[in-house]
């Protein structure tokens, strides 16, 4: 059973948790704290092994705790009542997250998936915060950005600049990356298309999403041509959307 620690500061919200995490026979509810400055405390006192954080407290938030300790060795399940930038920042790092009101099924697949994390998991995990990280600091969406990414035997760290294209198979992604690499990646294109920096990735067909840099030129009868020679269909009711942000990226 994983020694389970709850970091939110509503009341109503904080009962609901405890009570689903209570009910959860992978799960042994050890406290609950309802600040940065309790959770530090409770953190160093109880040596969790799995927190659900909330990530906007009343003095700080989920990060501020993070950033303070000298150490990360419990899993982290993030919950938030908004589907904001801390969201997409989370996102980006592929890091488990649950919107308010929690729901019961949703949790019990999160905690699922913990409960079966890999001995890495910690190292992984490691990686993820410093994507997120860097991610929350930045103002805007860069290539230099970094993405995590899941496969079915590890966690892929790239850069946005390394993604040449992405293509739809079914509700599968493959990620075509730079040096010949492609990794398939069990979530669907909509999923990368609402994620990654529209300025930086064009959608010029419901099976493509591109790497506007990777993009040598444009047929006017309908493709985009890579600089790698790979031809990507642009569908008729995209194709001035995709001429205005070539234009508009150029410019």
């Amino acid at each position: 059973m994983l020694r389970t620690l709850i970091i939110e500061d509503e009341p109503a919200v904080r009962k609901e948790i405890e009570w689903l995490v209570q009910s959860e026979t992978n799960c042994n509810f050890i406290g609950a704290a309802t600040n940065v400055a309790e959770a530090l405390v409770l953190i160093k006192a109880t040596n969790p092994e799995l927190v659900l954080m909330d990530i906007q407290l009343t003095d700080g938030t989920a990060f501020d705790i993070l950033n303070k300790l000298t150490e990360i060795n419990f899993k982290i399940i993030f919950i938030t009542a908004y589907n904001d930038f801390a969201v997409k920042a989370i996102k980006y790092g592929a890091i488990d997250y649950l919107l308010k009101p929690l729901d019961e099924y949703e949790l019990k697949l999160a905690l699922d998936r913990i409960y079966k994390a890999n001995v890495g998991h910690q190292q992984h995990q490691a990686a993820q915060l410093a994507v997120i990280n860097t991610q929350l600091q930045q103002q805007e969406n860069t290539l230099e950005n970094r993405l995590v990414l899941h496969t079915l035997e590890f966690l892929q760290v790239l850069q946005l600049k390394e993604i040449i294209y992405c293509q739809s198979e079914g509700s599968y992604t493959t990620f075509y990356l730079s040096e010949e690499r492609k990794l398939i990646i069990s979530k669907p294109l909509k999923y990368y298309d609402e994620l990654l920096p529209e300025q930086w990735f064009l959608r010029p067909h419901q099976s493509y999403l591109v790497n506007i840099k990777c993009v040598d030129k444009f047929l006017k009868s309908g493709t985009l041509i890579l600089k790698d020679k790979t031809e990507i269909p642009v569908s008729n009711r995209r194709r001035e959307l995709i001429i205005q942000q070539i234009n508009t990226n150029v410019q």
